[in-house]
């Protein structure tokens, strides 16, 4: 079965300083079709003035990756953290059993563009957690690169959660193919450019959702960044 979410279909909010688009029902977007796919719970494109952002609020039982697409994204928490995620890293903040954090774009002149995605835990009250991982270019180039996974393996951010991330930049005649296990969801979300996912052309904010398919074909990609979620059930 293959869902299609367009991006025109998404929710949106422009609250001035902050445009976001949600993918699943959010804040004060609510489509009871939307809530989520297995357990991935949000997907929202993010893009926040300069000299702005998110100042310090609480989170618990999640685990939040945040993918940065264009600019940077200060993070402080009350962990302890404070750092800058840049364009090609990969951070996970597990909220746990209860964490504090800020996110501002620090910048004078650019825009901050980024992906906030939530992913349901595999249990409550877990320590709360940070990790920030880069990836390269040349990782992702022509192929789905592990990025977040449960067991933190082939070097990727580690999960706390029955799921998986790859990244992939694709463009001309690279393509990849991906087996997809039996009793799986996959989600696969467009950041960037255009590519054909088993056979549906989708363009930047577009996304398909994969159940009881064998296998993920993408293909004729033009300057396409995509995320491939690998989701219980």
């Amino acid at each position: 079965m293959i869902t299609l979410r367009r991006s025109a279909d998404r929710g949106f909010a422009d609250h001035g300083w902050l445009k976001s688009f949600h993918t699943f029902s959010f804040a004060d977007y609510h489509d009871p079709a939307h809530m989520g796919f297995g357990n991935l719970r949000v997907i929202n494109e993010d893009r926040i003035t300069p000299g702005t952002g998110f100042g310090t609020h609480g989170h618990r039982d999640m685990e939040i990756v945040s993918y940065v697409l264009e600019g940077a994204l200060a993070h402080q928490d009350s962990m302890g953290n404070g750092t800058a995620i840049l364009p090609g890293e990969v951070q996970r903040m597990t909220a746990g059993s209860g964490v504090r954090h800020s996110e501002f774009n620090h910048a004078k002149d650019e825009i901050t563009h980024f992906l906030q995605i939530w992913i349901l835990p595999e249990r409550g009250g877990i320590t709360p957690g940070y990790e920030q991982k880069a990836f390269s270019v040349e990782d992702k180039r022509g192929r789905l690169r592990l990025v977040a996974a449960p067991d933190g393996g082939d070097g990727a951010v580690t999960l706390h959660a029955d799921a998986a991330i790859r990244a992939g930049l694709f463009d001309g005649d690279e393509a990849a193919e991906l087996a997809l296990r039996p009793g799986r969801r996959t989600w696969v979300h467009v950041a960037r450019g255009t590519i054909t996912v088993n056979g549906q052309v989708l363009q930047a904010g577009d996304a398909i959702g994969l159940v009881d398919e064998p296998l993920l074909h993408l293909s004729q990609g033009q300057a396409a960044e995509v995320l491939v979620f690998d989701l219980a059930a």
